[in-house]
C-alpha cells in the first residue's frame, strides 16, 4: 500500500478557507450516528496493492477534502467513479466502499460535499444530521464541488473519459442530479435516493427539485437501486419515476428488491441484506460497463 499524506496533494495555499468548516477527514472511522457498528455482518477491504488516502479539492472559494483510493500503479490513468456519501459523511464504510472500486481498477474518489455546512461526524441522529447539515447544503454548491472533483480527477491519474458516479441516500439524489447536470458521465447508479419530495425531505429554496424533475429529460443512463421495504423512500414514490424515465432516451431504470430496507448495502448496519447487496452490486458493475464506464 502506498499512502500519501493530504499536503502532498493539497492546493496553493492562497486558497481563502475561511468558509470552510471541514477540513479534513477521519481515516477508519464511523460516524457517531452509525453506533454501534455490525462487526458480524462488516465488510473490510483492506490497502494492498493501492494508493489511498485524503486528497484535497480546490474548490470555489477554497478547497474541500476527499478520499480518494486507485490502484498502486505507476504512469497510468484509472477510469473515475465519484462515490456520494451518506448523510453520514465520508466515514469509514464510504471509504472501503472506494477500496472496493479501486481494487477492480478504478479511481474512486468521495469528496466531502458537507464541507462549508459543518462537521458531521460527532452529531449523533440522523435526523439532526438532515436538520443541521443536509438539508442545508445547496444544490448548485453539491454540482460545482462535483464538477471540480472531476477536473481533480482528470489531472491526477484519472481517466474522466470513463466516469461514473454512485451515491447512498442523500448522495443517491446526488447521484440522479449530477447525472442530468454532467452529460460527459458514462453511466450512474443511485442506491435508494429520494427521487420525489417527502415529508421528512420537502422541497426548500437549497433544494429546489427533485430527480423526478430530470427524468424525462435525463441523457445519462442511471440504474436506481431500492428496497421494497424501504419507509423512507416510498414506493409509490419510486413508481412514479420509474414510470417518468420511461418517457425520456437514457434507458435509465430502477430495480427494487422486495425484501430489502433502507441501506441494504451498508454492511456496518443492521438494515443490510446479504442478497440484495451482492445482487445490486454486480448490476452495478454490469451497467457501468455496458455503458462504457469502464
Amino acid at each position: 500500500m502506498k499512502e500519501e499524506s493530504s499536503d502532498s496533494l493539497a492546493s496553493p495555499a492562497s486558497l481563502d478557507r475561511r468558509e470552510f468548516l471541514v477540513t479534513s477527514i477521519l481515516a477508519g472511522a464511523f460516524a457517531l450516528a452509525v453506533q454501534p457498528i455490525q462487526a458480524q455482518t462488516r465488510i473490510v477491504t483492506d490497502a494492498s496493492n493501492l494508493t489511498v488516502g485524503e486528497v484535497k479539492i480546490p474548490v470555489a472559494n477554497g478547497e474541500i477534502p476527499a478520499y480518494r483510493a486507485m490502484p498502486d500503479q505507476k504512469n497510468k490513468k484509472f477510469p473515475v467513479v465519484l462515490v456520494i456519501h451518506e448523510i453520514f459523511g465520508v466515514h469509514e464504510w464510504i471509504q472501503d466502499v472506494c477500496r472496493r472500486f479501486a481494487k477492480l481498477g478504478f479511481m474512486a474518489i468521495a469528496p466531502a460535499l458537507y464541507a462549508r455546512q459543518g462537521e458531521v461526524s460527532t452529531i449523533q441522529t440522523s435526523g439532526e444530521l438532515n436538520r443541521q447539515i443536509f438539508s442545508r447544503i445547496p444544490d448548485t454548491q453539491s454540482m460545482s464541488d462535483l464538477d471540480a472533483t472531476v477536473a481533480w480527477a482528470k489531472n491526477n491519474s484519472g481517466n474522466t473519459n470513463k466516469l461514473s458516479i454512485t451515491g447512498f441516500c442523500w448522495g443517491g439524489r446526488i447521484t440522479w442530479l449530477y447525472a442530468a447536470h454532467n452529460k460527459n458521465v458514462d453511466a450512474g447508479a443511485a442506491w435508494y435516493g429520494r427521487v420525489v419530495p417527502t415529508v421528512n425531505s420537502p422541497k426548500n429554496e437549497a433544494q429546489p427539485t427533485t430527480p423526478f424533475d430530470y427524468a424525462k429529460d435525463l441523457k445519462v443512463p442511471v440504474i436506481g437501486l431500492y428496497g421494497g421495504l424501504d419507509k423512507g423512500i416510498p414506493l409509490d414514490g419510486v413508481q412514479k419515476m420509474q414510470d417518468e424515465l420511461k418517457k425520456g432516451k437514457s434507458k435509465s431504470e430502477i430495480v427494487v428488491y422486495p425484501n430489502a430496507d433502507h441501506g441494504f448495502l451498508a454492511d456496518y448496519r443492521p438494515n443490510y441484506n446479504k442478497e440484495a447487496a451482492e445482487d445490486a452490486w454486480k448490476k452495478m458493475l454490469d451497467w457501468f460497463k455496458k455503458n462504457g464506464a469502464y
